[in-house]
């Protein structure tokens, strides 16, 4: 057998159909652990007798690590090991079925066959990947529909915006286009992991624990030169800007052509999207959580301070911030580490925001541990669990004494709306009730004190905490902002600050109102507006003060995120101070996309996009970006000329359809006046 080089009918389409692989584009073989597969070569004599068969992974393959299985024809399938079953054989060919163990290590494995004495003859390479439709997988999910989703699905939502003013926007996860399972292995063997022990590295590889928080590093780019660099400044000159972005392919691919040099620039989405192709590409189901009114706790106390100083302005004192949303994922694994309870949904974050370890990394962390407060298990509960139920402490700063005064604090303000794409659907779905119990109740405060507890925060004195007494104080007064008209980029912003004396005696009150452009992180940017008012309300009474922010007052001044803080102080005489605020999040105008005529595979079809200039000013600098899985190659850009004043533009642009069912195209629209505007379309493409 070895004289002849053996040639390998690796039965691509039967294979990958049972593997549930077709949509990989590959000449490779690309199967799922734990379950059969069939290949046929020739050149064997009398195969029936001592075939040995040799499959091996990684730099120094060994059977110690699990990295070199050899194995000889048997009559059944094995559940231990790996395993050969003889399935038929002609003159001068045979047919085997392979199966590999449930808990195999995933990646490319060199496939041998040996016969008798001679030396090993190679069969080529395939790639195993992780299986949830097998029950002995640590991945195994029952639900068929969730498979389908969280696992064969290359189109997602994602929710972005505030808790009052929900918005969202597709991504093309793309995890079977061109090369893109390649560069999920190349990330693997990138790692710091990697690097520092090849050997240990690759004989992990089984646990979608492990992989999970490895790949959550690797997908930033600090520490260990991974895929995308974050840029939270508001400046992102010399790459792109995070918003822009509308998949993961684009990314992933310059990563590699650029010799593995970090993309510019991602966001928290961009870091979770990234993510969700590599884990989907290498078969751990995986999705994106958007938490709104997101803590980031920097000194694990469970508690967010935030600083203003007398005239309203939001101080950047202290590491801690809120943030109008975050980005993470959730994947679907056992943790036989921690117990049955604890499997199901894991948190994994790729956005670097601290350290765990000594590495930018975040989880596995077990959605079940999050709720109930148990927060010492592995891996990083103290940070998600802040996120998602932290303690908002806001507090007067005078910058000249130094003294800082407690304006009031909040314990339901933190991790709302907690949103996910439904399956198979494109609506949003709520999943608050699986990271916390209901806010407010008895049984929250309970976890929160079960957290603190656990983290020895209860038995401390904590010289920075809020006194009693600071905490008990009751407001004379309260206040809110209401909307009143269009949230919209290119109009006046208009709102209403109301204000009610909650006492049976007159209060004067003396207002600071100041508007902020931010980040989504709300980040400062810009002061835009500034104002004061002077205050008598009656008894029990409410007056509602009307405030305009003129579209040229904010038009230069706003960042991609569409972001403006309004935050206004109230001094009450002979009483405490009260905090309104309000963040608040502009809404692009809208794009349309037609799809004229048929889309059928690999025939032309036209589409076109239309968008009419909303303002009394001319816009420039027009692009308009396109991609869509398995509709068009990559992305397509296009330059539309300038628009006058309520002007319509009308572009139009040829597909070509590679496979059938249904597909999103994606487009995204900028121009010097309006950035990065988004929408989708499905398309149904048909035979």
């Amino acid at each position: 057998i070895a004289a002849t080089q053996p040639s390998t009918n690796w039965h691509l389409k039967e294979n990958a159909r049972d593997h549930h692989t077709s949509k990989f584009s590959s000449e490779e073989l690309i199967v799922r652990r734990g379950q059969t597969f069939t290949i046929t070569f020739n050149g064997a004599e009398r195969p029936e007798q001592n075939l040995v068969f040799i499959a091996e992974t990684g730099p120094k393959p060994s059977k110690a690590t699990k990295t070199l299985a050899t194995f000889d024809i048997s009559s059944t399938v094995s559940k231990e090991g790996w395993s050969a079953v003889l399935q038929s054989t002609s003159s001068n060919s045979v047919s085997i079925s392979i199966s590999s163990p449930h808990n195999a290590i995933i990646g490319r494995y060199k496939l041998s066959v040996q016969s008798g004495s001679s030396s090993p003859a190679s069969l080529g390479t395939f790639v195993l990947l992780f299986n949830p439709w097998s029950s002995g997988d640590d991945v195994f999910m029952s639900n068929k529909a969730e498979c389908e989703e969280y696992v064969l699905e290359e189109f997602g939502i994602i929710f972005a915006g505030n808790k009052n003013h929900i918005s969202s926007f597709g991504w093309n996860f793309g995890q079977f286009q061109g090369d893109i399972l390649n560069i999920c292995l190349a990330i693997m063997d990138r790692s710091l992991y990697y690097r520092q022990d090849p050997v240990t590295d690759v004989s992990h590889r089984h646990d979608p624990r492990y992989l999970g928080r490895v790949l959550s590093a690797m997908v930033n780019a600090n520490d260990d030169q991974g895929v995308v660099l974050g840029n939270w400044s508001g400046k992102y000159e010399g790459g792109k800007n995070p918003s822009s972005w509308t998949g993961s392919g684009e990314i992933l691919q310059s990563w590699k052509k650029s010799g593995f040099k970090p993309v510019k620039y991602g966001q928290c989405w961009v870091f979770a999207a990234v993510l969700t192709t590599v884990l989907r590409c290498l078969g751990i189901p995986t999705r994106t959580i958007t938490n709104f009114s997101s803590a980031h706790d920097a000194d694990g106390n469970l508690r967010v301070d935030e600083f203003y100083d007398t005239d309203g302005n939001h101080l950047e004192r202290g590491a801690d911030s809120v943030w109008n949303f975050h980005v993470w994922n959730e994947s679907w694994f056992t943790r036989n580490d921690l117990g049955p309870s604890y499997s199901g949904w894991q948190i994994l974050d790729a956005t670097p925001q601290e350290e765990s370890g000594g590495i930018y990394q975040c989880g596995p962390a077990s959605r079940y541990a999050i709720k109930e407060g148990e927060v010492d298990l592995d891996y990083d509960g103290p940070f998600v669990f802040a996120e998602v139920n932290a303690d908002c402490m806001y507090w007067n700063y005078d910058s000249a004494t130094g003294k800082k005064t407690l304006i009031f604090s909040k314990s339901t303000e933190i991790g709302d709306s907690i949103s996910t794409k439904a399956v198979g659907r494109d609506d949003r779905v709520d999943v608050t009730r699986d990271y916390k119990y209901e806010e407010g109740s008895a049984k929250e405060r309970e976890i929160f004190k079960k957290a603190r507890k656990k983290l020895g925060l209860e038995d401390k004195f904590d010289p920075t905490a809020p006194t009693q007494k600071e905490i008990e104080q009751k407001p004379d007064i309260s206040g809110k902002f209401k909307v009143a008209g269009s949230l919209e980029v290119g109009k006046d912003l208009n709102l209403l600050l109301v204000l009610e004396n909650l006492q049976s005696d007159a209060k004067t009150v003396n207002v600071n109102m100041t508007a902020w452009t931010t980040l989504y992180t709300r980040k400062l940017v810009s002061e835009i507006w500034k104002d004061s008012l002077s205050v008598t309300l009656a008894p029990k009474e409410e007056k509602q003060f009307p405030i305009k922010i003129k579209y040229p007052e904010y038009q230069q001044q706003l960042t991609t995120d569409k972001t403006i803080q309004v935050t206004a102080l109230c001094h009450v005489e002979d009483g405490i101070q009260v905090l309104v605020q309000r963040n608040i999040t502009l809404d692009n105008p809208a794009v349309d996309i037609q799809v004229l005529g048929e889309a059928k595979v690999n025939k032309e079809v036209v589409v076109e996009v239309a968008f009419t200039n909303p303002i009394d000013t001319e816009v420039k600098d027009c692009v308009l970006q396109v991609e869509g899985s398995d509709l068009l190659q990559g992305t397509l850009e296009l330059r539309i000329p300038p628009l006058k004043a309520s002007e319509k533009s009308s572009t139009k642009f040829k597909l070509i359809p590679s496979k059938a069912g249904p597909k999103h195209l994606l487009v995204n629209f900028s121009c010097d006046k309006f950035a990065d505007i988004k929408t989708f379309k499905m398309v149904n493409v048909i035979n």
